[in-house]
């Protein structure tokens, strides 16, 4: 391991575009396989590292919908949950907005009130016991349309749920028009949610201006068309909207072809505020340190350079001005008292 691994490795650190589900390791998945053995989801860990190799976009939905069908009970949410936040810890993640698709569970017949309670059960126990603090965005999943939208809504606006802080949406972008989903946005921000769409993943610049217009997006998921549109980069810039940039999640879908070719570069020297991710790690064979030392490579950035990187997160996320404050002391203190010689 380099010394900016290892650096990355006990930085403090903010992850903003990291879903729930797709966050499952192969240890949890296992698990949770063993529990329901008569899913289509390998229980020999080595199997479901084949069988998280995906073609395109689509054959990546098709794998990941199998792994919700692994989630059946309120005990099935919990346990994801909570060892999601275990391996979090491991990475020294002290805060993550987890997106999670409400409309996923209840279709299945978990209760909804079941299922926003195993989450809360999961996200205090991760606080107490691991140190890292959970908050939600739940999504819309786009390919099952309005009906998905309205289910979604009605939990994120009806359901009791403290940690629930943004409202998205998510899915394949294609055949999925952002303005469709307008009124459901405007209820969950009328009622004090964050918008933060998925937009310009697999589309053009297009899409992210619709996330911007229709669905009032305050942070955009992936946006990795953006620098097709220099107006759209030089708007995202002025106005602070900043972009979660999931570099191995891009390449994984064949949104971009090599990550030499990805245009992330170009958000940060366009001046956008970029915060790095991992998106779905175990499906994408990474985690957020992975990310965090493939950006300081596509940015030539040394330890002061990825701490900054680190703070981006902090600033776009949702964390009160108190904990931000807090985690920014943190990853200061961290940079400053950083040695190659003293790090374990």
């Amino acid at each position: 391991m380099t010394d900016l691994q290892r650096f990355i490795a006990g930085l403090p650190k903010a992850e903003l575009h990291v879903h729930h589900v797709g966050s499952a390791s192969p240890r949890i998945v296992t698990e949770l396989s063993a529990r329901h053995p008569k899913s289509k989801v390998p229980t020999d860990p080595e199997a479901i590292a084949e069988f998280f190799t995906f073609r395109d976009f689509a054959h990546f939905v098709e794998i990941y919908l199998s792994v919700v069908d692994l989630i059946r009970t309120a005990d099935d949410v919990r346990l994801l949950t909570f060892e999601v936040a275990r391996d979090m810890a491991r990475q020294n993640i002290r805060y993550a907005e987890l997106t999670v698709t409400p409309f996923s569970s209840t279709r299945r017949g978990i209760p909804d009130i079941a299922f926003v309670e195993a989450i809360e059960d999961a996200r205090k126990a991760a606080e107490t016991e691991l140190g890292v603090v959970l908050r939600w965005i739940f999504d819309i999943p786009g390919e099952a349309g309005l009906p998905a939208a309205e289910e979604t809504a009605r939990i994120a606006l009806e359901v009791p749920c403290e940690g629930l802080v943004g409202f998205g949406l998510g899915g394949p972008e294609i055949g999925v028009d952002r303005p469709q989903f307008k009124p459901y946005f405007d209820r969950a921000i009328a009622a004090g949610l964050h918008s933060v769409p998925h937009a310009g993943e697999t589309t053009g610049p297009q899409t992210v201006w619709d996330a911007l217009t229709a669905l009032r997006a305050e942070r955009i998921g992936h946006g990795t068309s953006a620098p097709q549109d220099p107006r759209l980069l030089a708007h995202l810039a002025e106005h602070r909207i900043p972009l979660e940039v999931c570099p191995t999640s891009n390449l994984a879908t064949r949104a971009v072809p090599d990550l030499d070719r990805h245009p992330l570069r170009e958000m940060v020297e366009a001046g956008v505020l970029v915060t790095i991710n991992s998106d779905d790690p175990p499906m994408f064979g990474t985690d957020l340190c992975r990310e965090y030392g493939i950006a300081a490579r596509l940015l030539g950035l040394d330890e002061a350079g990825v701490a900054e990187l680190a703070k981006n997160a902090v600033r776009a996320s949702f964390l009160d001005p108190a904990g931000k404050a807090e985690l920014t002391a943190e990853i200061d203190r961290y940079t400053a008292a950083w040695s190659p010689a003293t790090a374990g």
